[in-house]
């Protein structure tokens, strides 16, 4: 067992100056994912910096409908919200969607959005791992197994998919993540936090070592309460998904007046699916439609040897995800 310290910090300000005087500390919030990272020996923090005592742990409503969330929030907690459940379904049924009960408990929203990828490569200290160790290789692209992986964005460096079921929701939401962090408070989209692994595949997002997310927000969005999320996997709980989609639809007159979708297990970040939410826009709601328009969406998919059946499986949960909520009240 390597050493490392611990050290309980008092505030933001105090645990963001001990990460950038301290080179290799890590955050600890629920530790669900950095403390079976630690046992596998993927990380090896020279410190623990624990942030659970800081105040982040409220649901605030903003004016215009939209909601801040603190970055301490535990999943049970945001899944259990009123406000999250009739205002935001979707993020509520993406958080019921991930792990166990028991891991729900201490998950935090934070943390959710910063665990690092499953790829049994990742974790295998053994296989080559780009993500890992960056110019060893990738196993998965090497001969490997990669059911899976990734069928958009990935790159000739590393096809892992990013496991967050909370980010592929809070990425259809135009959510937006406050950090603190060395030269203070700043606000990044959800859509750029996370990095392209093609040039870089070791960095997951565009956060530095010392910076700390304190808060997520969830601008006004009348719409979503019309809105679904959608997980297929191998079984029915505390299973990472082969194919998932957050969606959001409102129809008026028979046509799709607004609607939002994104995709999770599909690729290394949560995936916007922008190509088929402006083939739809102003369409029939109809199933034509939708197929047609996440035909657009899948067409410069790669599938490797083991997960040709991507494609058509996202095809299908999106259609499936939309016909669902234009039966549901709101919908038309």
């Amino acid at each position: 067992m390597r050493q490392f310290s611990y050290v309980a910090a008092a505030d933001a300000g105090s645990a963001v100056d001990l990460m950038t005087r301290t080179p290799g500390a890590r955050y600890l919030a629920g530790g669900t994912n950095l403390v079976d990272l630690i046992r596998e020996g993927v990380e090896q923090p020279v410190m623990l910096v624990d942030v659970t005592s800081l105040p982040l742990t409220g649901i605030e409503e903003l004016t215009g409908g939209g909601l801040r969330i603190g970055a301490l929030v535990r999943n049970s907690d945001l899944a259990a919200s009123p406000l999250v459940r009739t205002r935001f379904p979707v993020v509520a049924q993406a958080v019921l969607a991930g792990a166990s009960a028991q891991i729900r408990n201490m998950a935090t929203t934070g943390g959710n959005l910063l665990q690092r990828t499953r790829c049994g490569y990742f974790y295998d200290l053994a296989a080559a791992c780009n993500k890992r160790e960056p110019g060893t290789g990738c196993a998965a692209l090497g001969g490997g197994f990669n059911r899976m992986h990734a069928v958009l964005g990935a790159s000739d460096s590393c096809i892992a998919v990013h496991p967050s079921d909370l980010a592929v929701a809070l990425a259809a939401l135009d959510a937006v993540v406050e950090v603190a962090g060395p030269d203070g408070a700043r606000r990044i989209t959800l859509a750029d936090l996370y990095r392209s692994p093609a040039d870089a595949p070791d960095r997951e997002t565009v956060l530095q070592p010392a910076d700390l997310i304190t808060a997520v927000e969830i601008p006004g969005l009348p719409e979503a309460a019309n809105s679904q999320y959608r997980k297929v996997r191998d079984r029915a709980s505390y299973a990472f998904a082969l194919v998932s989609v957050a969606a959001v639809l409102r129809v008026e007159d028979g046509q799709v007046a607004c609607v939002r979708l994104a995709l999770g297990g599909v690729a290394p970040r949560p995936w916007r699916a922008h190509l088929t939410e402006r083939e739809l826009l102003g369409r029939p709601a109809t199933e034509d439609s939708f197929r047609a328009a996440a035909e657009a969406e899948l067409a410069p998919a790669t599938p490797r040897e083991h997960n040709a059946f991507k494609p058509e499986l996202a095809r299908r949960t999106i259609v499936a995800a939309l016909r669902r909520l234009t039966t549901q009240t709101g919908a038309s």
